[in-house]
C-alpha cells in the first residue's frame, strides 16, 4: 500500500523533525517546487474566474474571533492567546474573519457583487498529538480559500460555478472524487443563526447538487451554516474532505456587512465560503498517494533530468538545461556515474523525462528523451523538445509525450 509519509520522505517532498514540532512539517525544495506550481495554477484559475487575491495576517486580536463566533463555537480547536502588552493575539483557525474585514474596508454596491476574495493563507488548529500524521493532519495549514459575497439571488449560480471550477481543478491535478456530501445540522450541536436561514441555505445547496449523487451527513455542518463536502479516499480507503462550499448568513450579520442596492437602500450580502482543493498539506498527501509519487509533468518537482553520456557532452547538456530553465521548466543536470545507473535513478525518483545527450545529439543539436515509464522517444531538435514540454505544461495534460 502506498503511504504518503514514506514516499514523501523518499522523494524529498517534506520532512518532519521533533525540533520543528508535531504537525509542523517542513516542505523541502522538491516539495516546495511542486506546491508552487500547483499554487500558481490555482491562483490563475481563480483570477480568470473573477477572483481577487489578498494577503492577510495569520493571527488577529481576540476581539476579531469573538466577533466572528470562533471563540464561542470553535475554541477547542484554537491555540491559546498570546499576550502582547494590553492586547491578546490569537493564531487564526480560519481566514473568513480577515476576509470580512477586506469586504468592510470600503463601501460596497450591488455592482461589486459577487465579490470573490481569495487567498492561499495560513491558519492554525490545535490538533491533538495522537491524530497528527504526515501531511494529512497538521497544526499549521495553508488553505486554498475564498469568500464570495453575493446578493441572495446570486447564491445558487455562485455555488454551481464553484462546483464547476472545482471539477476543473480536480481534473488538472488528477483528483478522483469519491462523492459529494451535504453536511447539515445535527442534534446537540452548537450552531448559530435562525431556522429560516438554515432552511434557505440547505435549499440552495440541494438545488446546486441537483443531478449529482450525494449523501446527507447530519451533524457535520459548520457552526454557521450547511455545506457541500467533496470527498476523496486515501490509499487505505479512508475517506476525508478535500474541497468544500458553504453558505453563511451569520458572518455578514456579525460584521454588519452591507451594500447599496439598486434603489439606494442597504442590503446584507450572503457569504459563500469555498475551497477548490482544500489545504496544500492534505492535497499533497492525497496527490502523493494517488499518483504514487509520479506527479503529472506540469507540477513534477524536477521535470527533466539532463544526462550527458560523457564529459565531452557536458557543455551541450548545460546549454540545454539553461534553455529549459529560460522556457520556465524545472531541470537538473546529472553527470556522475554510468548512464544506465543515472537513467534508473531518475526513474526511481519519478522524474518524468531523462534527456540523454551523446556525441551525435551534441553535434546535431538534438536531445534523446526517455520517459520514466521506460519508453525511448526518437531524438528531437532542442527547440522542438522545449516547445512540446511547454505545451504540455500549458495544457496541464496528465499524459507523457509519445
Amino acid at each position: 500500500m502506498v503511504d504518503h509519509r514514506k514516499l514523501g520522505r523518499e522523494l524529498g517532498i517534506f520532512h518532519s523533525d521533533p525540533l520543528s514540532g508535531a504537525g509542523l512539517p517542513i516542505w523541502l525544495p522538491d516539495g516546495a517546487a511542486a506546491r508552487h506550481a500547483v499554487e500558481e495554477y490555482i491562483r490563475e484559475l481563480e483570477r480568470r474566474a473573477g477572483y481577487q487575491h489578498v494577503y492577510s495576517p495569520p493571527l488577529g486580536r481576540r476581539d476579531l474571533f469573538e466577533l466572528s463566533g470562533h471563540l464561542g463555537h470553535f475554541v477547542d480547536d484554537m491555540f491559546p492567546p498570546l499576550r502582547m502588552g494590553d492586547d491578546e493575539l490569537i493564531l487564526r483557525p480560519a481566514l473568513c474573519p480577515h476576509h470580512c474585514l477586506v469586504y468592510a474596508a470600503r463601501g460596497r454596491s450591488y455592482r461589486d457583487l459577487p465579490l470573490r476574495i481569495a487567498e492561499i493563507g495560513g491558519m492554525y488548529r490545535s490538533e491533538r498529538s495522537g491524530v497528527l500524521g504526515g501531511l494529512t493532519r497538521v497544526r499549521a495549514i495553508s488553505l486554498n480559500d475564498s469568500h464570495n459575497f453575493c446578493a441572495l439571488e446570486q447564491v445558487g449560480a455562485e455555488v454551481a460555478d464553484v462546483l464547476r471550477l472545482t471539477s476543473e481543478a480536480h481534473a488538472a491535478l488528477g483528483v478522483r472524487p469519491a462523492g459529494y456530501r451535504l453536511s447539515l445540522r445535527g442534534p446537540g450541536g452548537s450552531y448559530v443563526g435562525d431556522d429560516e436561514s438554515w432552511r434557505r441555505g440547505e435549499q440552495l445547496l440541494r438545488e446546486a447538487l441537483s443531478g449529482l449523487p450525494y449523501e446527507e451527513a447530519p451533524g457535520d455542518a459548520a457552526f454557521y451554516g450547511p455545506k457541500i463536502d467533496i470527498q476523496v479516499r486515501d490509499a487505505a480507503g479512508r475517506e476525508s474532505t478535500l474541497s468544500t462550499v458553504q453558505i453563511d448568513f451569520d458572518k455578514p450579520e456579525r460584521f454588519d456587512l452591507s451594500y447599496a442596492d439598486r434603489d439606494g437602500g442597504r442590503r446584507r450580502p450572503v457569504l459563500v465560503h469555498r475551497s477548490l482543493v482544500g489545504s496544500m498539506e492534505r492535497l499533497f498527501a492525497y496527490l502523493i498517494e494517488v499518483h504514487e509519487g509520479a506527479f503529472p509533468f506540469w507540477f513534477a518537482p524536477v521535470q527533466v533530468e539532463v544526462l550527458p553520456i560523457g564529459a565531452d557532452q557536458l557543455p551541450a547538456a548545460e546549454a540545454f538545461a539553461r534553455s529549459a530553465v529560460e522556457a520556465g521548466l524545472r531541470v537538473r543536470v546529472e553527470s556522475d556515474g554510468s548512464l544506465g545507473a543515472r537513467i534508473r535513478d531518475s526513474a526511481k525518483r519519478k522524474v518524468p523525462y531523462a534527456a540523454v545527450i551523446g556525441a551525435r545529439e551534441a553535434a546535431d543539436g538534438l536531445v534523446a528523451l526517455r520517459s520514466r515509464d521506460g519508453r525511448a522517444l526518437d531524438p528531437l531538435p532542442v527547440a522542438v523538445a522545449l516547445r512540446r514540454f511547454t505545451e504540455a505544461v500549458a495544457s496541464r495534460s496528465p499524459a507523457l509525450l509519445s
